[in-house]
C-alpha cells in the first residue's frame, strides 16, 4: 500500500502547493473564521428554538413558507446527511469551522473555570455510549419530526457542550474531544479522508535546530499552537482527530495540509492505533444500532410483533402497556397529528434497535472473527484493525438512512425522484467495493501472500453482503 510519502511524490507539484496554500489560509484568516463561526451558532439557534415555540405546521405548510419545515430540512435533509458527506471528503474540517457547539464549548472554556480533565471524561467508551443513547433517545421522542424533540436532543447537547466547557480546560474543546455524540462517528469518517495536516518530523527537527545558540531570552520562538481538541502534533499520525481548522498550518515548517490516499490511516495507522471501543462504534453502533434505529418505524416485523404482544396483553387484562399518557420528551406523544406512542410502543421500539443491533454487529463480527482466525495465530488487535474496513459501507448506510428523511421531505414539497433506488444500490455497492479494497489492503499489510490473503477475503465478502441485505429490506423487500 502506498505511503503518503509516495502519494505526494506522484501528485502535481501545483496541486501540493494549493493544497498547502489552503490550509495557509485557514490560518492567516481565523478572525473571518471565528465571525463565521458565530453566523452558524445564531442560525443554529435560530432554527433550533424558534420553530419549538411555533404551532405545528398543518397539510398546507411548505418547505418555502413555514420556518418549523424549513428547520426540519435544514437539520435533517441538508445539514447532517452532508455533514457526514464532508468528513469523507475534507475530513473533520465542520468541526474545526462550522461546527456551533464547537464554537461555544471553546467560547465558555475562555471564559470559564478552567479545571484539568477529569478522569472519567477520559473514558474510551463514550463515543459509543453517546452515539448509541442519543440515537435510540431520538428515535423514541421522533426527533427528525418534531421541533421540540430536535430542541430536546440537539439543545440538550449543546447545552452539555457549554457547561463542559466552562468548568473544563482553558479555551480549548474538551466535550468535542471526549463527550460529543458524534465525535466517535466522525472520527472514524475522517480517516478515509484524502487530505491531512501531515507532520514532517524530520523538517521540524531541522526547525529547532536552526534556533541561534544563543540564550533563551533572546531568542524568539515560534508561538505555541492553539490545537482546540488538544492534540500532540508533532507526532499525529492521521486525521481522525485533526479539527482541521488550520491553526498548526506551517508550525515549525514541518505541519501542511497535504493529499494522501484515502486507504492510508485505515491501512496502515489503525494496525496499531484501532481500539475495541472503535470496533464496537462500527459493529453495533453504525452497523446495529444505527440500521435498527431506520429500520423500525417501516418493518413489518415490528408492527407483527407489537399485534400480538398488544393482543396477548388484552386477553390477560394488563392493559397498562397500552396506554399513551408518557410526556412527549419521554415517548412520542402528539395526538392532533394522530402520532401516540404507548408505553408498549417504547418497550418495543427499545428492543427491536437492540436486537437488531446484536444480530447484523454480531453476524458481522463473527465473519470479522473468522477472517482473523484464517489468517493465522489469533490477535486481537487484528480483529479490530480490520473491523476499521467496514468504515466505507457503515459510512454509507448512515448516509442513506438520512437521506431517506430528505427524500421524505421533498415528496411532501411534490418533487419525485424516480432514479433514487438505482442511485441507492450503486452507492452501496461502490461502499462495499470501498470496503473489500480496504480488507484487502489490511490483509496485505499483514505480510499474507496472495492466495492467503483472498482466502480470508471471503467471509468479508459475506460480511458485506449481509450489511447489505439491511438495506435491502428497507429499500426494497419491505
Amino acid at each position: 500500500m502506498a505511503s503518503t510519502a509516495s502519494v505526494l511524490s506522484r501528485t502535481p507539484l501545483l496541486g501540493r502547493r494549493r493544497l498547502a496554500a489552503a490550509g495557509e489560509w485557514l490560518r492567516t484568516h481565523a478572525p473571518l473564521i471565528r465571525a463565521l463561526q458565530w453566523v452558524v451558532v445564531g442560525v443554529y439557534a435560530v432554527l433550533l428554538v424558534v420553530p419549538a415555540l411555533l404551532p405545528l405546521p398543518d397539510r398546507a405548510a411548505h418547505v418555502w413558507n413555514n420556518l418549523t419545515i424549513a428547520a426540519e430540512f435544514a437539520f435533517w435533509g441538508i445539514w447532517w446527511p452532508f455533514v457526514l458527506l464532508s468528513m469523507v471528503l475534507f475530513g473533520r474540517l465542520w468541526c474545526g469551522v462550522l461546527c456551533p457547539e464547537g464554537t461555544l464549548t471553546e467560547w465558555a472554556s475562555k471564559h470559564g473555570r478552567g479545571l484539568g480533565i477529569p478522569h472519567w471524561m477520559r473514558w474510551g467508551g463514550w463515543p459509543f455510549t453517546a452515539f448509541v443513547c442519543t440515537t435510540v433517545y431520538g428515535q423514541m421522542v421522533s426527533v427528525y419530526q418534531y421541533p421540540p424533540a430536535a430542541l430536546v436532543v440537539l439543545g440538550g447537547s449543546t447545552l452539555a457542550a457549554v457547561v463542559v466547557g466552562y468548568f473544563y480546560t482553558r479555551g480549548k474543546r474538551a466535550w468535542c474531544r471526549h463527550l460529543c455524540p458524534v465525535n466517535g462517528v466522525f472520527s472514524l469518517l475522517a480517516k478515509l479522508a484524502p487530505m491531512h495536516y501531515g507532520v514532517d518530523d524530520a523538517a521540524w527537527r531541522r526547525s529547532l535546530q536552526q534556533r541561534p545558540k544563543v540564550p533563551i531570552v533572546f531568542v524568539k520562538a515560534p508561538p505555541a499552537v492553539d490545537c482546540a481538541p488538544m492534540l500532540p502534533l508533532r507526532h499525529m499520525k492521521g486525521a481522525s482527530a485533526c479539527h482541521m481548522c488550520g491553526r498548526c498550518s506551517s508550525h515549525h515548517d514541518a505541519i501542511w495540509l497535504q493529499w494522501r490516499s484515502p486507504s492510508q490511516e485505515v491501512v496502515q495507522v489503525a494496525a496499531v492505533e484501532a481500539t475495541h471501543w472503535q470496533t464496537w462504534l462500527i459493529v453495533f453502533g453504525l452497523l446495529g444500532v444505527a440500521i435498527g434505529a431506520f429500520h423500525w418505524s417501516a418493518s413489518p416485523w415490528f408492527v407483527a410483533i407489537k399485534q400480538w404482544l398488544a393482543t396477548w396483553l388484552v386477553d390477560h387484562d394488563v392493559l397498562w402497556p397500552l396506554a399513551t399518557n408518557a410526556p412527549w420528551w419521554l415517548l412520542t406523544n402528539y395526538p392532533d397529528q394522530n402520532d401516540v406512542l404507548s408505553w408498549l410502543d417504547g418497550a418495543l421500539l427499545v428492543a427491536y434497535i437492540g436486537a437488531t443491533a446484536l444480530v447484523w454487529g454480531g453476524v458481522t463480527l463473527a465473519l470479522l472473527a473468522a477472517s482473523v482466525r484464517l489468517a493465522g495465530a489469533w490477535r486481537t488487535q487484528r480483529l479490530h484493525h480490520l473491523a476499521q474496513s467496514l468504515i466505507p459501507v457503515a459510512g454509507i448506510g448512515v448516509f442513506l438512512g438520512l437521506s431517506a428523511i430528505t427524500l421524505t421531505l421533498l415528496r411532501g414539497e411534490g418533487v419525485l425522484l424516480p432514479w433514487i433506488n438505482a442511485l441507492r444500490l450503486g452507492l452501496l455497492l461502490a461502499a462495499a467495493l470501498w470496503s473489500l479494497r480496504l480488507a484487502w489492503g489490511i490483509l496485505r499489510h499483514w505480510g499474507l501472500g496472495a492466495r492467503h490473503a483472498a482466502l480470508c477475503a471471503l467471509p468479508m465478502v459475506l460480511a458485506l453482503a449481509w450489511i447489505g441485505s439491511a438495506w435491502g429490506w428497507l429499500f426494497w423487500w419491505w
